[in-house]
């Protein structure tokens, strides 16, 4: 364990809220926690650091009562805690904020925050109401107590499940990826409200991967590394960079290298693109713009905005209601996609490959081994009636080798595979596949910090072969710095089209929420 001596003398008379002493978690073979020793501080931020599968939510599950430690022990405040569901989790005054909400959308935000409490005699909600509207006060949040969740933004849902927990005398915050959906605006209000809390005594535990929000928000850094407690750092005093490494293992080069659009020229052209979904929900709204070869276009925006019909209308498997996409060949002539499914558009000569966000559900087949999911991207038919394995087989080799995939042979099925790994085989199958079109949803979601930059890289890469890029993705940094152009959705329509060298994050999270606003650079 790394304990820098700085921490443990500034922490010396501080009062501790909970501690953890070698708490271990197993599943099947697994150790998700392996031993851990945390102490957290009444009245502090402390931000849990650590790459995917290394146990962090894990960990505050069983904080939470979500799950029971297999060994080891929890103090809250001093006295030896049984915690086995989050019932009991509420009696010591903790408290966990899911990223996925759980909340009733036909309910009020008062009817959710007191939904499941016990009270005497008939419930008063007037009574709930007028308590909600005190937190609200106390902390700064701003919430209607008589809204219905359905009608909310996503922001506002989350202050309703940080108010339900407060509503239930949480001292102890848990907040699990918070600002993963938030633009840099609903960001800097939860802080805020954060900050409050941590004045008014309460303490707070984040489980982020945004080390840029970290150095804002945090007093202190805690790191797990394959289930394991690694270290801990006071935020003032170390860096990014410091962080990574101690996440790692080792130094990781955290830049972005990006070069110049490369003979950017018409690839795709969308004009009026509208969709709807299967229950008649409008899902894009008139939507038009170009995509160039030789570059790396960005798509911003909150997530359900229209992100995945978007790419799934281009790839030929979203039904459209109206509007055009074109695909804009060499030679300068237009082909109609729509109305094509991807067979149809493959066997009109147009390479297009995608990494969709349903990885098992449309990119990979989770009971195949790798060699046959590379086989059903494309393959090569044998000298005899046998299918030819070899030329997948090479690909799958490739693709464990060079990004690195986790697996114990090439017969593994993929559903074996953790979500990182089953992320890199099928971003691996989709470039070898040499596309001049590469569409790609969250092309980084589950894979560790190493593993992110190799992807960033392999998609610069491809754009410097001519590739057009379009890329989706949730953190606003990385798209500023990996982009060359940033579209821009807000409920389904553009809002504006900026440059990713002079964009402005404010700029941008603003467009991410009010249509108009950015500038016209087709």
């Amino acid at each position: 364990m790394i304990f820098n001596r700085k921490v443990l003398i500034s922490l010396a008379n501080r009062e501790v809220a909970v501690s953890m002493r070698d708490v271990t978690k197993t599943f099947g073979t697994v150790k998700a926690n392996n031993k851990v020793n945390l102490d957290i501080y009444r009245g502090e931020i402390l931000s849990l650091l650590g790459e995917n599968g290394s146990g962090k939510t894990t960990l505050m599950n069983m904080l939470s009562g979500i799950y029971y430690p297999d060994g080891g022990e929890i103090y809250i405040n001093g006295e030896l805690a049984s915690i086995h569901s989050p019932k009991e989790a509420f009696d010591y005054g903790i408290g966990m904020i899911h990223q996925h909400f759980k909340l009733v959308d036909v309910f009020t935000a008062a009817e959710n925050i007191v939904l499941g409490l016990k009270e005497e005699g008939r419930l008063d909600l007037k009574k709930a109401s007028e308590k909600i509207a005190s937190i609200c006060d106390m902390y700064g949040f701003d919430i209607d107590p008589d809204q219905k969740i359905y009608n909310m933004s996503v922001s506002q849902k989350q202050t309703v499940e940080i108010v339900k927990v407060l509503y239930r005398g949480a001292d102890i915050l848990i907040l699990d990826e918070p600002t993963a959906v938030l633009t840099p605006q609903e960001t800097e209000k939860l802080f805020a409200v954060l900050r409050n809390m941590k004045a008014s005594g309460k303490t707070v535990v984040i489980i982020t991967h945004k080390l840029h929000e970290v150095m804002s928000i945090s007093d202190r850094v805690a790191v797990l590394r394959k289930g394991e407690f690694i270290g801990e750092m006071i935020t003032a005093e170390t860096n990014e960079q410091e962080m990574t490494n101690m996440m790692v293992g080792r130094a990781v080069q955290l830049n972005i290298d990006r070069p110049e659009p490369v003979d950017p020229k018409p690839r795709i052209k969308v004009e009026g693109l509208t969709v709807r979904s299967s229950d008649g929900i409008l899902k894009l709204d008139d939507v038009s713009f170009t995509a160039n070869s030789g570059e790396i276009l960005g798509i911003a925006g909150i997530s359900g905005c229209g992100q995945k019909e978007l790419l799934e209308a281009i790839a030929g498997l979203q039904p459209v209601e109206h509007g055009t996409v074109q695909y804009i060949g060499d030679d300068g002539q237009p082909d109609e996609l729509i109305g094509k499914d991807p067979l149809q558009i493959a066997s009109m000569g147009v390479a297009l490959s995608f990494v969709p966000e349903d990885r098992l559900g449309m990119g990979l087949v989770g009971n195949m081994d790798l060699t046959d999911n590379m086989m059903l991207r494309s393959f090569r038919k044998g000298k005899s009636i046998f299918t030819d394995r070899k030329t997948p087989r090479k690909l799958a080799e490739k693709v464990v080798d060079e990004l690195e995939v986790s697996t114990s042979s090439l017969s593994t099925p993929v559903r074996k595979l953790s979500g990182g790994n089953v992320q890199k085989v099928l971003v691996g199958r989709e470039i070898a596949s040499a596309p001049t079109v590469l569409l790609s949803a969250y092309i980084v979601r589950g894979l560790d910090i190493n593993s992110s930059y190799t992807i960033y890289d392999l998609l610069n890469k491809q754009k410097k072969k001519g590739v057009a890029v379009i890329y989706v993705g949730e953190d606003l940094d990385v798209l500023m710095e990996l982009s060359d152009r940033i579209l821009v959705l807000c409920e389904g329509k553009v809002s504006g089209l900026v440059d990713g060298r002079t964009a402005d994050k404010n700029q941008i999270g603003m467009m991410m929420t009010k249509l108009g606003g950015g500038e016209d650079n087709e």
